[in-house]
C-alpha cells in the first residue's frame, strides 16, 4: 500500500514539521490535505476543510491536543474505513484507545517524530495495532522520509521513548543555553558564546551520528588526561550528578506521558 492521500487532522507546530519534511524529500503538496475548523489557509498551499471531507484517505494523521480527541474521533471515523491507516502523534493516547475510536481502520499507529523532522532528521518511535507487514512497511517509508524508523516491540515503552526522541530535543536546548550561558558569565560576549555553543554542538552530533564508536568512547578521545576536557568532565561526573539528573528528568517526561494515557482511558 502507499499513502497517496493523507488527512491531518489539526496543523501545529508538529504537524507542519512533518509536512515541511515530506515536501523536501519529495512528497507533492496534493498528498496532503488539511481538516482545521478556522484556519482557511496553511503553508505550502495545502487545502484546508473547515469541515471533514466526505472522501476516504489512505491514512489520518491526528495531530490535535489529546485532550480534545473526543470532541473530533465521532465525526472524523466515518473517515477511517478499511483501507485507512490512523496515524497518531498524540503523546498520552495508547493504541487500545485509538483502536477503540477507530474500530473500523486498517490499522492504527503511535507515531512520536520531534521538530527536526521539517529536516529530514527526527527519530521516529513507532508501534502498531491491526496493521499488516505491508502496511508497516509503508509507515517505515513515510517515516524515513523525515528521518529515522525506530519501531518499538512494547507499548509499554512508548512514553519513554517519547520523552527521548520526542522531549529531547528540549533538554538539548536547554543545555546548548547553559553552556552559552556559562561562557558569558566567565567572560565571552552573550552573542558570541551562544553562536560557539549552537555550531558545537552541531557538529558534536553530526560526528557522533556519523563515528562507529559511541558516545562515551568519542568523549575519551576529546579528553586528554590532565587537560582542559578531562577537568570539565569530572565536574559533570562526580558522584554521578549528570546521569541521575537526566534520569530524573526522562523519568517525570515519561510518567507525565502515562498520567496522560490514564486520563485519556478515563475519558473514553
Amino acid at each position: 500500500m502507499a499513502f497517496e492521500k493523507i488527512l491531518i487532522v489539526g496543523f501545529g507546530t508538529m504537524t507542519g514539521a512533518m509536512v515541511d519534511g515530506w515536501l523536501a524529500a519529495g512528497s507533492p503538496a496534493s498528498q496532503f490535505e488539511v481538516y482545521h475548523p478556522r484556519k482557511t489557509e496553511v503553508d505550502h498551499g495545502l487545502k484546508v476543510h473547515n469541515h471533514f471531507p466526505g472522501t476516504q484517505f489512505d491514512a489520518i494523521l491526528l495531530g490535535i491536543k489529546p485532550y480534545i480527541i473526543d470532541e473530533i474521533a465521532a465525526d472524523l471515523e466515518p473517515l477511517a474505513g478499511p483501507r485507512t491507516v490512523i496515524l497518531s502523534v498524540l503523546a498520552g493516547v495508547e493504541l487500545e484507545s485509538l483502536a477503540r475510536r477507530f474500530p473500523r481502520a486498517r490499522g492504527v499507529v503511535r507515531f512520536m517524530p520531534n521538530l527536526a523532522s521539517a529536516l529530514g532528521k527526527s527519530p521516529n518511535a513507532l508501534i502498531s495495532r491491526g496493521l499488516d507487514a505491508e502496511g508497516c512497511g509503508s509507515v517505515t517509508a513515510l517515516a524515513e522520509e523525515i528521518g529515522t524508523a525506530e519501531w518499538l516491540d512494547d507499548e509499554s515503552q512508548f512514553d519513554l521513548a517519547t520523552a527521548l526522541a520526542g522531549s529531547g530535543p528540549g533538554f538539548v536546548y536547554r543545555f546548548i543555553d547553559a553552556l552559552a550561558a556559562g561562557a558569558g558569565e566567565l567572560g565571552l560576549p552573550a552573542d558570541q558564546a551562544q553562536r560557539l555553543a549552537v555550531a558545537m554542538v552541531e557538529g558534536a552530533a553530526a560526528l557522533a551520528a556519523a563515528s562507529p564508536h559511541p558516545p562515551q568512547e568519542l568523549a575519551r578521545r576529546v579528553a586528554s588526561p590532565g587537560g582542559m576536557t578531562q577537568k570539565g568532565l569530572d565536574v559533570l561526573d562526580a558522584d554521578g550528578a549528570l546521569d541521575t539528573l537526566v534520569t530524573r528528568c526522562l523519568r517525570a517526561a515519561r510518567d507525565r506521558g502515562q498520567e496522560m494515557a490514564a486520563e485519556a482511558r478515563e475519558k473514553h
